[in-house]
């Protein structure tokens, strides 16, 4: 267990920004890149280009603020090194935070505590956002922990009517056996222990997005979604981080589940590059505007199969 956290933390930060921005980012802003992000991991935790610009007035054709919610293991500057500029460029006031910090995280690992803390934090920032912005809703765009954690927002802390859509890039909905190896635990009898060591040590997220977690319970017990907010998941067949892979998606009348390879038979992307995908990012800019059910993204700059 501790050998794949690790490794996950180190393939985090190496498979962030490694593809160019979609077509529809014509700012100034530059795009990041590989260097991009792990600079940001190590040096600007809390800091990217795009987001944050508390000053920023959302326009008459994209009145709807983003809120970027990052991953396990990574922090704002790394996870968003691609997507927060791309979205600045195309035209929306884009903020991001960092939570899920404990005694581990070194200030730049993030997403390890409490996931309901981590919702409640969220639910604070949103509300920052939209007392700046005048704005009376959101649009969240999450990858992995970030397109579950806000469920909790929206379904326990009442966030429902502040969000407009919710996009979820590989979210860990309804659990993730991490290929087999949760199970392998719970075989040996060994879950159970290596669950409390885990907890103990500050991350407990990494315990409720097991799969038949109890938090996984408690939040999905009564269905997947709420009235209000408009569901996109974007998905790979290639995710060896959340299995089975079609755990990510969900069951609701306001849901649209996108499967990245239906779209490009031929993309290799796994769990970690998904964020830095062309197609990926493309879906995501459709979500939040035409929202079109026939959408068709170029398949051009795949991110890295890890």
């Amino acid at each position: 267990m501790r050998h794949r956290i690790l490794s996950a933390v180190t393939a985090a930060v190496l498979g962030v920004g490694v593809v160019a921005a979609p077509a529809q980012a014509t700012g100034d802003l530059p795009v990041g890149t590989l260097q991009t992000a792990v600079s940001n991991f190590l040096t600007s935790p809390g800091k990217v280009a795009g987001a944050n610009d508390w000053d920023c007035v959302p326009s008459p054709e994209h009145p709807t603020p983003v809120v970027l919610v990052h991953a396990t293991f990574v922090n704002l500057g790394s996870n968003w090194a691609v997507l927060s500029p791309t979205l600045a460029n195309a035209g929306y006031c884009v903020y991001a935070f960092n939570y899920g910090m404990t005694v581990l995280s070194a200030g730049r690992v993030g997403g390890l505590g409490d996931i309901r803390a981590s919702a409640d934090k969220l639910r604070q920032f949103t509300d920052q956002v939209l007392q700046a912005t005048g704005a009376t809703q959101v649009d969240l765009v999450g990858h992995s922990q970030g397109g579950l954690m806000p469920h909790y927002y929206l379904k326990r802390l009442g966030g429902a009517p502040k969000v407009r859509a919710f996009v979820a890039l590989a979210p860990s909905n309804h659990g993730t056996t991490l290929s087999g190896l949760t199970t392998l635990g719970r075989n040996l009898n060994l879950l159970g222990f290596a669950n409390s060591v885990l907890t103990l040590l500050g991350a407990k997220a990494l315990v409720q997005q097991e799969v038949d977690s109890s938090f996984q319970r408690d939040l999905f017990g009564d269905g997947d979604t709420v009235p209000g907010p408009r569901y996109t998941v974007i998905q790979t067949r290639h995710d060896r981080v959340v299995t089975p892979y079609t755990n990510a998606f969900l069951n609701g009348p306001a849901v649209r589940n996108v499967l990245l390879q239906d779209q490009c038979p031929g993309n290799p992307v796994g769990h970690i590059g998904l964020f830095a995908d062309g197609p990926a990012l493309q879906n995501v800019l459709n979500a939040l505007g035409p929202d079109d059910p026939a959408f068709q993204p170029t398949c051009v700059n795949y991110g890295l199969p890890l």
